[in-house]
């Protein structure tokens, strides 16, 4: 079955759903902000985590690409989530903060 399989189109969807992702959200932190530093960690695990998937793919690790892309997407999703970053409204890239 194919539902049950990762596949190289699969993956390449959700990097490019990630990125779409990166580039949406922006920050509503103040600069220089404790905030700011949070947000710059979570950003950088998003970056690390992406890296980490294209690794993998080039590797023939699609397991693990898979998972790796998710994670980079979590990060920035719970940026959005807690509200360091702002989704503007897209509730199909991110779980929106509760109004």
């Amino acid at each position: 079955m194919a539902e049950d399989r990762v596949s190289l189109d699969l993956i390449e969807k959700y990097l490019r759903l990630t990125e779409q992702a990166r580039d949406k959200a922006t920050p509503l932190v103040e600069p220089g902000s404790v905030e700011e530093e949070m947000l710059n960690d979570m950003l950088k695990m998003a970056d690390d985590y992406r890296s980490d998937a294209q690794h993998f793919v080039e590797n023939g690790d699609l397991v693990r690409a898979f998972g790796a892309i998710n994670y980079a997407h979590a990060w920035i999703d719970a940026g959005v989530r807690i509200g360091l970053l702002d989704g503007h409204g897209d509730d199909s890239l991110f779980t929106l903060p509760a109004d």
